[in-house]
C-alpha cells in the first residue's frame, strides 16, 4: 500500500517481566544462555532494576542511582561486591554452581 507507514517501538524485555516469577525465569534463561559472559549478566541485573524502581533499588543497594546505571550498563567494570549488592537488593544472591557442561 502506497504513503502508509508503519511505526514500531523498541522492544525492552523490562516491559514483561510483571511478576517475580518473571523476573525469575528471566535470570535463570540469561544465565544457561551466556554462563559465562559477566557483562551480559549484568545488563540482564539492569532490566530487572528497570522492571522494577530504580531509585528504590538504588537505595536498597547503597548506591546512588547513576552509578547504579554505570554499574549495570555493561559499559562500567563494578566490582564483584557491588554486582552482590544489585543482587541481594533484587532479592537474589550470587552462587557458584558446578560447570556441568
Amino acid at each position: 500500500m502506497k504513503g502508509v507507514r508503519e511505526t514500531f517501538t523498541r522492544y525492552d524485555s523490562a516491559d514483561y517481566l510483571k511478576t517475580e516469577a518473571d523476573i525469575a525465569a528471566y535470570l535463570e534463561a540469561c544465565a544457561e544462555e551466556a554462563p559465562n559472559d559477566p557483562v551480559f549478566m549484568l545488563k540482564a541485573l539492569g532490566t530487572v532494576a528497570r522492571a522494577r524502581n530504580m531509585s528504590h533499588l538504588a537505595e536498597a543497594a547503597g548506591m546512588t542511582r547513576a552509578g547504579l546505571y554505570k554499574a549495570l550498563s555493561g559499559e562500567g567494570n563494578p566490582s564483584l561486591a557491588n554486582t552482590m549488592k544489585v543482587a541481594k537488593a533484587l532479592g537474589y544472591r550470587l552462587a557458584l554452581v558446578p560447570d556441568r557442561q
